[in-house]
């Protein structure tokens, strides 16, 4: 016989617990964070010094870091033929990278597009997807070639560091203001972690970044450095969803575990990626008159 009503035990509701936020993730994050900006900054600053030695820090640094990007791409993008596409692609943008430090940028764009087709027949020949083989070129390459080319430019050193500056403001901006406020989120299908509050937090972030160095190191007017600082900022924030977006497509968390607390390095400089495009088109633009 089903019990009565007055017997049966009361419905209760059980409501999610609110995510809490995990600063033992963010004191890792931030020291593995730190180490990594000392390391750029030190490069970034010396390169302007008399002698040529003075800039081998930044190309030591653009080269590790493109052929670290290069295995990480391969494992993540095309783990039936990873060593094979890692060592085409890592080849190929350390060739990129040191036609661009001889001042070689139309033979670098050229081994860009060439490379691009060769690693796709080296990779497909494997057995695995060309294409996903030519995009890590076509991914890599050219974030690396436009860092040589923007310190290599007239007060390059402070273009790169607003550049820095710009990128972890919004990420830094973006990650504890969408934290501590939370609220609608920006993607949810592809970046359920990020929010609405964390993406205007680290555009505000962004701009005040770029408008503080170019007001201590460069000769820009700072308006125009705003406006530098906000469309980087939108350029950091979606190079981050375009990665959240291929890592969906290849089935990853993290596209490695280099770095404690933040994963691989593609996931630490996804948004630097897309954002020195962005400066790079801002240069181009100062160079011809405007927002001087």
């Amino acid at each position: 016989m089903a019990p009565s009503r007055e017997s049966r035990p009361p419905k209760t509701t059980s409501l999610p617990p609110a995510r809490r936020f995990d600063w033992s993730n963010f004191a890792v994050r931030a020291v593995s964070g730190a180490v990594l900006a000392a390391g750029a900054l030190g490069a970034v600053w010396v390169f302007g010094f008399p002698g040529p030695l003075w800039r081998a820090p930044f190309l030591m640094l653009i080269s590790v870091g493109g052929v670290l990007l290069s295995f990480e791409w391969a494992a993540m993008a095309t783990p039936t033929a990873a060593l094979r596409a890692a060592c085409v692609t890592s080849v190929l943008v350390a060739v990129v990278i040191f036609l661009a430090f001889i001042g070689r940028f139309a033979d670098a764009w050229m081994v860009t597009g060439l490379g691009a087709v060769l690693a796709a027949v080296a990779v497909g020949a494997a057995g695995a997807r060309a294409i996903d083989a030519a995009y890590g070129v076509l991914y890599i390459a050219p974030a690396c070639l436009v860092f040589v080319w923007l310190i290599e430019t007239p007060q390059g050193p402070g273009w790169t560091l607003m550049l820095f500056a710009t990128t972890w403001a919004a990420d830094i901006g973006a990650f504890l203001i969408g934290n501590l406020l939370k609220g609608p989120k920006l993607w949810p299908r592809f970046s359920p972690n990020k929010t609405w509050s964390g993406f205007a937090g680290g555009m505000g972030v962004a701009v005040a970044a770029s408008v503080a160095v170019a007001a201590i190191f460069m000769r820009l007017s700072l308006a125009g450095a705003g406006l530098i600082g906000l469309a980087g900022g939108l350029g950091t924030m979606a190079g981050d969803l375009w990665e959240s977006m291929l890592k969906r497509r290849f089935g990853v968390k993290d596209s490695g575990d280099l770095i404690p607390g933040h994963g691989g390095l593609l996931d630490r400089v996804d948004g630097l990626m897309f954002a020195v495009m962005v400066f790079a088109v801002a240069r181009l633009v100062v160079r011809y008159g405007w927002a001087h």
